[in-house]
């Protein structure tokens, strides 16, 4: 990892062992993944009842590039209802095992991904620009199905987008946003573009 692991407990006593159990956890973690650069756990007592029952929640917060962090926590009710009598080492296991599915379900995302030939150069279609707005940051392009599609100036990867004309070839990748479809990665094809 490129952060050290950082161990924290709040209004929980601090445990040898269970500290020797979470190191023991996440090296696990880092064999099974070894993208990982970061991992914070931290054992919180939120809550305490008169029989002294309640286990503490273990908050694991894992950082792998190119993805959000994983967290993981719950409350403690979870572990009740799983176990008689939920105690600390219950929660690691449960976190933990957590975490493993989490890791697991990136992992297999990654190379379904991978193996899905999502490749741009795949995917990319050839295209011509229809309308440009320079003033606006977009334009059109004409599909080879003879559609408009919208682009934005950040969508250029190769060329000038102050210097595109109504005519120029272009690839790019189709998407849909959050208002339709509309091209990303836009790559001009003629040489003066450049």
């Amino acid at each position: 990892m490129q952060i050290p692991l950082q161990i924290a407990f709040h209004r929980a006593e601090k445990s040898e062992w269970a500290e020797d159990e979470i190191r023991a956890r996440v090296e696990k973690l880092q064999n099974y993944h070894d993208r990982i650069t970061g991992c914070r756990v931290t054992v919180d007592q939120r809550a305490r009842n008169v029989e002294g029952t309640l286990p503490p929640v273990v908050r694991i917060e894992i950082s792998v590039p190119g993805t959000a962090p994983i967290i993981v926590a719950y409350e403690p009710d979870r572990l009740q209802h799983k176990y008689q009598t939920p105690d600390l080492g219950n929660a690691i296991n449960d976190a933990f095992a957590i975490a493993e599915r989490r890791l697991s379900q990136l992992k297999r995302a990654r190379a379904g991904r991978n193996k899905d030939g999502q490749h741009d150069s795949q995917n990319q279609f050839l295209g011509q620009v229809a309308q440009i707005y320079p003033q606006d940051d977009h334009g059109f392009l004409l599909t080879k199905e003879g559609g408009s599609l919208y682009f934005h100036r950040n969508a250029m990867l190769q060329g000038d987008f102050d210097k595109l004309r109504v005519g120029d070839e272009v690839h790019y990748v189709e998407e849909v946003g959050d208002t339709g479809p509309l091209a990303t990665k836009v790559r001009v094809v003629s040489a003066d573009q450049t």
